[in-house]
């Protein structure tokens, strides 16, 4: 294997072009094979930027060879970019066992950030991005679709998810029942490109608003605030042990927590000792 074989893990720009970072089109133009999502797809950027360089395909349907042609060019010294449709590859898209096969055969692995539609979203939907989950695409099937909703209807992180245009309002109207129609959302739609729009309100509204304005069109990002009653619990518990344990003993005043608060006895044993040690 050549010792200057890399892996480079190329953003490219998710609508607008001057998006594109002027490092990512120097490693464009410089490594000997790029590996895109959709090499048609890929190759009006390529041509928009001049980059000549040789270009195959690799996606979520590409098998064990295609895999096994990519490691021998890297093992052979010949430095590879990988590029996806849009935005930072690996981030729902395809990618990730061609970073691992690569990273356990010894070769080195550089991203080029550049243009991702979760991050960009993030920054201008007004929630909390202290910490935030990113559930990609939710299944096709309603049925998955409302169980997978129903497992995060608790989760106190902001929530971002990818969506279909034609998916849209199902999708936005099952968020509204699970998560409470007061529940804020946004929907960021065809970020960067020249109907982007950003709409925040609560999931109730939002789910008409997009009807209403025929915005089931184009890429889409749904981003909901995470539950809060989790915090609004924990403090009330909290108190509750706190109250306690001025009479009575740390063993005592947990069980007697637990109970009222429906909490776990140790975990409530656990704080109550972590206070007692740090007084």
């Amino acid at each position: 294997m050549g010792s200057d074989a890399v892996l480079y893990v190329v953003a490219t720009p998710i609508g607008n072009l001057s998006d594109m970072v002027p490092r990512a089109v120097s490693i464009l133009q410089s490594v000997e094979l790029i590996a895109a999502e959709d090499t048609r797809h890929s190759r009006r950027l390529l041509d928009h930027f001049n980059i000549q360089t040789r270009c195959i395909a690799y996606h979520d349907h590409s098998g064990p060879a295609d895999l096994a042609k990519l490691l021998v060019e890297l093992q052979s010294g010949n430095s590879v970019a990988l590029i996806s449709d849009a935005g930072t590859p690996l981030v729902s898209d395809p990618g990730f066992r061609l970073v691992d096969a690569a990273l356990s055969a010894g070769i080195k692995v550089v991203p080029i950030p550049g243009s991702c539609a979760v991050i960009a979203a993030l920054s201008a939907a007004g929630l909390p991005t202290d910490r935030f989950v990113f559930e990609g695409f939710l299944s096709a099937k309603m049925q998955a679709r409302q169980q997978r909703l129903r497992e995060l209807q608790r989760e106190s992180r902001t929530l971002v998810f990818y969506e279909a245009p034609h998916r849209l309002f199902e999708m936005l109207a099952d968020c509204a029942a699970i998560f409470g129609e007061a529940r804020v959302g946004v929907i960021a739609r065809e970020i960067t490109k020249l109907h982007e729009t950003i709409y925040r309100a609560p999931l109730g509204e939002l789910s008409r608003w997009v009807v209403e304005h025929q915005q089931d069109r184009g890429e889409c990002v749904i981003l909901i605030h995470g539950d809060q009653r989790e915090s609004v619990i924990a403090a009330e518990s909290e108190q509750v042990l706190r109250v306690l344990l001025e009479e009575l003993p740390v063993k005592q005043a947990a069980a007697l927590a637990a109970k009222i608060t429906g909490l776990k006895k140790n975990d409530l044993y656990d704080l109550a000792l972590a206070w007692k040690n740090s007084a």
